[in-house]
């Protein structure tokens, strides 16, 4: 388990490790080419706001919509070994704690199926804002 003292917390964020801070801008400056491809050509044109390699917890995730409270990832090679596997299951389960979906994609999927990938959020999207509609005063 990763040690929790180290985190900052607040009311408006999840809580980060400001150490992840400055590993992020590196991460959003040398983006992989399917993370480039998910940001370009879809994420950074939706109407809900996403934003690319966000420190949560201990971890650094590709990106990240607090509306939605959903994280995506996309994975590479790495993550398809034992190891990668498990780190990711813990991974996921921690960022769950926090209550937010994880979607994860493989560098694959993004590079050659992008329409179907594209589709698969705009699914979740569409069943959040059906269980989470918008605040209409005087109703």
């Amino acid at each position: 388990m990763f040690r929790q003292k180290s985190l900052l917390h607040s009311d408006f964020h999840l809580p980060y490790n400001p150490k992840l801070v400055e590993r992020a801008k590196e991460l959003r400056k040398n983006m992989t080419p399917a993370e480039k491809k998910l940001w370009n050509s879809y994420l950074k044109n939706l109407e809900f706001r996403f934003l690319r390699q966000r420190p949560i917890n201990n971890f650094i995730v590709d990106f990240y919509c607090a509306n939605l409270k959903l994280v995506i990832e996309v994975d590479g090679n790495s993550h398809f070994t034992s190891e990668g596997k498990y780190s990711d299951a813990e991974r996921t389960s921690i960022l769950k704690g926090y209550r937010l979906n994880v979607m994860r994609f493989t560098n694959d999927d993004v590079l050659n199926n992008f329409e179907s990938v594209c589709q698969q959020i705009e699914e979740v999207i569409t069943l959040y804002m059906s269980l989470n509609p918008p605040y209409k005063e005087g109703l």
